[in-house]
């Protein structure tokens, strides 16, 4: 038995939150330097969006693989592995001179991050239920918090003067000394293989999947093109741009250290149902602002409408019965990442054909009809 070779430590809630913490890290610090990014190997909107593409295809096909291999070898050595590549990965971001190199780059990168978010879950999974507390929104919310820090440190850092090289350097560091300190406490074992490591939504899973998808693609677009959005549209210098992100993620992270109190005061269906349409009011205030001010404040709610979306989804998909939570919980995130890999590549060609404003209310749209399919999902409180 796992509970007799490998009894609960107190550590591994701990060393669990610093692995969500460095995946909020490491993405916020990539997204936040895509203007500088941009500028520097001087691609337009198209060509950017196609490149993201890179980042969510590797991260999609990380996923299934990285959660057979901690099956057959533990979490342990597959996050030693994929966070190493995050390290090795965040000084090349301020190297890359061509559209080339940063394709690969991102490949790797997505590749790195995929298997890191599929895996440090699967940890997060198995604490939480030898741990027998609820612990899952607040590894969320320390993601978030990740985001919320490397989006903050990095507006500072350009604000400062200090080049993309530096920031990329100083976040490696971070990690790696985040990677030495969790070392010990990483489970050395993964859940059984219950059933295939891959399986397409069936039945409400499918609904659920939607939904993320659609949250999911919410996310990564404030993420990717925010910066991109506030500079050409509101005429952002750089280091302001990042705030767009920041704002994000502060109020998302507070929903979600708040989230559990807020959820048994109103219950999951009202939650679901506020947070999809101030979501989508956010994004249009951000969109129709003629402020830089009033557009973060869009900002601010859609972080607010996008926090607790995905973690009831979860929770709805480990409940239902019409699929194996073995293969439901996979099926949900592969679904729901598709929107990262869908999302902001495709921002970008309606950007290309049409504007990025108009591209950014296809989004907002999308939120809106994710809510009215999240009234079919069974979920508590109802």
């Amino acid at each position: 038995m796992l509970l007799e070779k490998y009894p609960f430590k107190k550590r591994e809630v701990l060393v669990t939150r610093l692995l969500f913490l460095c995946a909020g890290l490491a993405t916020a610090t990539w997204a936040s330097l895509i203007p500088v990014i941009k500028a520097h190997i001087g691609i337009d909107e198209s060509t950017l969006g196609l490149l993201l593409l890179c980042l969510g295809a590797g991260a999609i096909f990380a996923m299934p693989v990285s959660g057979a291999l901690a099956t057959k070898y533990g979490c342990k050595r597959v996050l030693q592995l994929s966070t190493m590549m995050i390290i090795f990965c965040l000084p090349f971001f301020a190297l890359v001179n061509s559209v080339a190199s940063l394709a690969t780059l991102l490949v790797i990168f997505g590749l790195s991050i995929g298997a890191t978010d599929c895996v440090m879950n699967i940890q997060a999974v198995l604490v939480e239920e030898r741990s027998k507390l609820s612990l899952m929104s607040g590894f969320h919310g320390f993601y978030s918090l990740g985001g919320i820090l490397g989006a903050g440190a990095v507006a500072m850092l350009l604000i400062a003067g200090f080049s993309a090289f530096e920031i990329c350097m100083l976040m490696a560091a971070i990690v790696l000394l985040c990677l030495i300190f969790a070392k010990r406490d990483l489970l050395p074992f993964a859940s059984p293989n219950e059933g295939p490591a891959f399986a397409l939504p069936k039945g409400p899973v499918i609904l659920i999947g939607i939904i993320c998808f659609a949250m999911f693609l919410a996310e990564g677009t404030v993420l990717d093109w925010s910066g991109i959005y506030l500079i050409d549209y509101q005429n952002a210098s750089t280091g302001m741009a990042a705030l767009g992100i920041f704002s994000f993620s502060v109020t998302m992270t507070l929903g979600r250290l708040f989230g559990d109190r807020i959820i048994a005061k109103h219950g999951q269906r009202a939650v679901l149902t506020i947070s999809g349409l101030v979501a989508s009011l956010g994004l249009i205030i951000a969109i129709v602002s003629m402020s830089f001010y009033v557009a973060l404040f869009g900002y601010v709610l859609m972080g607010i409408g996008c926090a607790n979306v995905v973690p009831i989804m979860f929770s709805a998909a480990g409940k239902q019965t019409y699929m194996s939570q073995a293969t439901a919980i996979p099926a949900v995130t592969t679904f729901g990442y598709l929107g990262v890999l869908m999302g902001p590549a495709s921002v970008g060609q309606i950007a290309h054909f049409s504007s990025l404003a108009s591209a950014l209310v296809v989004i907002a749209m999308l939120i809106a009809l994710a809510t009215i399919f999240s009234l079919f999902v069974k979920v508590s409180h109802d």
